[in-house]
């Protein structure tokens, strides 16, 4: 394999080698047969694994998820793409009605084993429809998993893992990050779902990202340290099972947080990870929590004013500042 892959081939690789390790993976969607999905992210799966296993779905988001939960119902481990997570809406009452509830309401007699995979996040000019970052619906259903990995070898060892896992999951894969690159993992690649990764060591501030937020957590991180503000950088990677114990044991070290994430700010993913902080390591901080999250409007088109609405460096940067300076 190179030296590099990027977040794109990724996405591929990452399912391609649970589709030869296991024949009852299949995967379903629009244009991911001959086309290789609008966003490149299944080019290579229908040539080696033909029209049996890779599927061209209408466009109905409906179909493509109801589709997917009587093969998962039934034996099979499906991955269902829908296009763009905004239309997660168009299958909702599957997603937070039916699929997560089926273990349960069945006394685990019958197993729903599919991995949704969505195309998430803004920055990108696509417009109020297509630019949202939409974890925090996810988060509000009890009974999925919630995976977004930041990085390539995250993609593909957290892919492995949701695949083979038991229980639904849902998975985010970044627009903005689909070009970056990073070293491609080893074969066999697993990452455990619900385990946050420190992606940098730091002693006066916890900063805890998710997804592109990741990179933007990082480049903060890099520009505050001339000013003699070390920051440690979290990527949570998954909301469900959220990893607190890695928050709690970094704030022990730095004893003051921000969370940083491209969700609106109301209901957002950092609100509720801030109210565990607040019930469960109050004795650990030295200063109030910093919240910085996406405003509650529809993502505008223009760059400029998506700028304004979204979290950007300078933004970060202004938080951990003040943080620091409390």
């Amino acid at each position: 394999m190179a030296d590099v892959i990027t977040y794109r081939d990724a996405v591929a690789e990452g399912i391609a080698r649970e589709m030869r390790r296991d024949s009852t993976v299949v995967c379903l969607g629009e244009d991911i047969g001959e086309a290789g999905g609008v966003f490149k992210t299944t080019v290579g799966l229908f040539k080696e694994f033909g029209p049996e296993r890779v599927w061209d779905t209408p466009i109905s988001e409906q179909a493509i998820v109801g589709a997917a939960m009587g093969a998962a119902m039934t034996g099979m481990r499906p991955v269902a793409e829908i296009m763009f997570s905004d239309f997660l809406a168009c299958c909702w009452d599957y997603l937070a009605n039916e699929i997560p509830k089926v273990r349960y309401m069945t006394g685990g007699q019958v197993t729903v084993p599919l991995v949704v995979r969505t195309a998430n996040g803004g920055g990108l000019g696509f417009g109020a429809q297509h630019s949202q970052a939409t974890e925090n619906w996810a988060l509000t259903v009890p009974g999925l998993k919630i995976a977004a990995p930041a990085t390539p070898a995250d993609v593909i060892g957290m892919m492995a893992a949701a695949i083979r896992s038991d229980d639904p999951v849902v998975f985010f894969e970044h627009k903005g990050l689909l070009a970056s690159k990073g070293a491609p993992p080893p074969p066999d690649h697993v990452v455990e779902l619900g385990r946050a990764a420190v992606v940098r060591e730091g002693a006066d501030v916890t900063l805890v990202a998710l997804a592109s937020m990741v990179p933007m957590g990082l480049k903060a991180a890099e520009l505050l340290a001339p000013e003699g503000v070390d920051v440690e950088v979290v990527d949570l990677r998954c909301l469900i099972p959220l990893d607190t114990a890695t928050v709690l044991a970094s704030l022990g070290k730095t004893s003051r947080l921000v969370t940083v994430e491209e969700n609106p700010y109301q209901g957002g993913w950092g609100a509720t990870l801030v109210s565990v902080v607040a019930d469960e390591g109050f004795s650990l901080l030295d200063a109030p929590v910093r919240r910085v999250a996406g405003e509650c409007v529809p993502l505008p088109f223009a760059d400029a004013l998506e700028e304004r609405v979204i979290p950007t460096v300078e933004k970060v940067v202004a938080a951990v500042r003040s943080l620091a300076a409390y």
